[in-house]
């Protein structure tokens, strides 16, 4: 099985609803982002997928968070969802899936960064 990761960032506020502690203050972070795709056998060029699709279709959805308060975004937002690390990689994970063009691949995880110590991870079972 082969993978293909690609990483990215953008910046961006959030605050955590019912809280109790410093994140339910407005605060910002550089979300490192990394993206991973799976696939069992190369094409013709010995490529799992090309880079450069991933990187255009991840800055393409990360340019919807970047500088902004993700507490106004959906579905953080009206949802009354908390735009925590855990979320913020499961709301990452189905924009990727949806528009990668993955054919017989699949999209293996999406890791997001709140601090260089610290992440979360979403994977389909």
């Amino acid at each position: 099985m082969f993978q293909v990761c690609v990483r990215a960032h953008f910046d961006a506020a959030h605050f955590i609803r019912d809280y109790e502690g410093d994140c339910s203050n407005l605060h910002g972070h550089r979300w490192d982002i990394e993206v991973c795709i799976e696939g069992p056998q190369l094409d013709g060029l010995g490529m799992l997928i090309d880079f450069k699709e991933v990187k255009q279709t991840i800055r393409k959805s990360l340019k919807l968070l970047d500088h902004r308060l993700l507490n106004d975004l959906l579905p953080f937002g009206s949802q009354g969802v908390n735009p925590t690390a855990e979320n913020l990689a499961h709301f990452l994970f189905m924009e990727f899936k949806r528009e990668l063009r993955l054919g017989e691949k699949h999209l293996a995880w999406v890791k997001v960064f709140e601090s260089p110590d610290t992440w979360a991870i979403f994977k389909e079972d």
